[in-house]
């Protein structure tokens, strides 16, 4: 999504939200399918190519390359696929948050990353505000995008909170 100036360059990132509810809602194979598809499109989007002038070759450098967000993904919807138990009995507060707190994980890693490469640390203002921002958007976001996802599954008939350990039919109080 585009930047906001009210909100000093920050951007809405989806790509975390709908990481953290593919991780409660499908099995662990495509969890991580979904999160090696996450972290290259994200890394593919927000690829950075440097043409220097300074070196007699002119080649052109990746500051992060692609697939490096890929680890990440994988590791947040590790994180969120193992506290699935909960969402399954329906409690979705947590994941709301740790959609909020993945969102600002994943940019804060990808800030360090920088500047590992570029070789110094700086902490602008407004970075924190491109970090920030963004998970507290997702915060709010993540109920929204849950619940819509929830109607979608039940109008495809798609089993979200069943559990697959449970045999069907069984009542817990019988």
């Amino acid at each position: 999504m585009p930047s906001f100036d009210v909100l000093h360059g920050a951007r809405i990132t989806l790509f975390p939200v709908l990481l953290a509810y593919g991780s409660l809602a499908l099995p662990y194979p495509l969890v991580l399918t979904l999160a090696f598809c996450s972290g290259l499109l994200w890394d593919l989007l927000n690829l950075q190519v440097i043409t220097s002038t300074a070196t007699l070759l002119k080649t052109p450098s990746v500051e992060v390359f692609a697939g490096t967000s890929v680890v990440l993904y994988g590791l947040l919807g590790t994180l969120m696929h193992g506290l699935r138990p909960l969402f399954l009995r329906g409690r979705w507060e947590i994941h709301v948050l740790l959609s909020s707190l993945c969102t600002i994980a994943i940019l804060l890693a990808e800030f360090l990353v920088l500047n590992l490469k570029r070789g110094g640390f700086d902490f602008p203002p407004v970075m924190w505000w491109r970090i920030l921002a963004p998970g507290a958007i997702a915060l709010l976001l993540a109920p929204v995008v849950y619940l819509g996802f929830t109607i979608l599954a039940n109008l495809l008939h798609y089993p979200v909170r069943e559990n697959p350990r449970e045999p069907r039919g069984l009542h817990r109080g019988i």
